[in-house]
């Protein structure tokens, strides 16, 4: 979902960006106008995310999907050896990719109670001579989030942040890599957004891909090849929108109140249940469940059929699923907590 505000404004500019006569679709990537686009866009996603000077800011295309593979080719040189956490189907995608680079150790994995909790730092196990560690910061299928960052030591953190970017403040010093697919918070699909703090850049495996060479990718300012014009300028109307919901602490304020309002309705009802662990939940994607298929089946029906849209959970874990990112209004999440409200009382 992308703030009304922003497709209004995009739509306005479709066809003639600021008396360019062209469209931002239509934009050579090197002409004056979108490199201005592109430079603002950088700097605002810099002073929003308080990005420090040390870190670049990538803007690439591949989705998060193409750094599992990008991550280990660039950072495992260093001892050929890496950490994962595996807390959901993303993390473990990207924990058996890296497999194919060097030797990788499962740190942590709640696979043991279906993925419901997020580890906490004493059941994690590191080792000190891993290149990197990576985890992801929010589970999308599962519903769990991460509420603290790994203490690591000296070895650099690599946390995919995809479906939680921009919804909390981050100190971006505690992390070598960042990354997240556009898709969730940002910008339409086709934009994947790095931050590289600048020294782990240029370890590359010698066998790296070129568009898949962090160094190569700073060296020319995400624009090697051409980049995903038309998503990074839709990503600099999401950001001129957020910094008018109060920047990155005031879309924390309103996500959590979205959050919170959905869980205490769940967690109050009658025959709606939560499974995760409430010190692990995610304020993004909220999972919940009758007990029954059949409610289950007739909940999702019913709601689609009062307009609301995509609510039926992964197949891998049934149930219902509300994603509420940052463009889904409080509006949304007050409709939705009545109709779970009636749905309890009927049935």
């Amino acid at each position: 979902m992308l703030p009304l505000e922003v497709l209004q404004r995009a739509g306005a500019e479709i066809t003639n960006y600021q008396g360019s006569g062209m469209s931002v679709m239509e934009m050579s990537h090197r002409s004056k106008v979108f490199l201005k686009i592109f430079e603002d866009t950088q700097a605002c996603f810099r002073k929003l995310f308080q990005v420090p000077d040390n870190y670049k800011i990538l803007f690439l295309q591949g989705g998060a999907s193409g750094q599992f593979s990008m991550v280990p080719l660039n950072l495992i040189s260093k001892t050929g050896k890496a950490d994962y956490a595996v807390t959901g189907n993303f993390s473990n995608i990207a924990y058996k990719e890296a497999q194919k680079y060097g030797q990788i150790s499962l740190a942590a994995s709640s696979a043991d109670k279906n993925h419901t909790y997020i580890p906490t730092q004493d059941q994690l196990k590191l080792d000190p001579e891993a290149s990197y560690f990576y985890y992801c910061a929010n589970n999308t299928i599962y519903g769990t989030e991460w509420q603290y960052v790994p203490d690591t030591g000296d070895v650099p953190i690599v946390c995919d942040m995809s479906s939680d970017i921009l919804s909390r403040p981050v100190d971006v010093s505690k992390y070598g890599i960042i990354f997240a697919g556009a898709q969730k918070n940002m910008a339409p699909a086709g934009l994947t957004v790095a931050i590289v703090r600048e020294d782990l850049a240029g370890h590359e495996l010698p066998y790296t891909p070129l568009m898949m060479n962090y160094k190569t990718m700073i060296d020319k300012d995400s624009m090697y090849n051409t980049p995903p014009c038309w998503c990074i300028y839709m990503l600099g109307l999401v950001l001129e929108w957020l910094e008018g919901q109060g920047g990155v602490p005031g879309m924390e304020a309103i996500k959590h109140g979205k959050a919170s309002m959905l869980y205490d309705v769940i967690d109050n009802s009658r025959l709606f249940t939560c499974a995760v662990e409430k010190d692990s939940r995610s304020d993004m994607n909220v999972v919940f469940r009758t007990g029954s298929d059949e409610l289950d089946a007739k909940f999702v029906k019913e709601s689609t059929a009062a307009g609301f849209t995509n609510l039926k959970g992964h197949r891998s874990v049934g149930g219902m699923r509300a994603s509420i990112y940052n463009a889904m209004p409080v509006e949304g999440v007050e409709k939705l907590c009545d109709f779970i409200k009636a749905f309890d009382k009927n049935n």
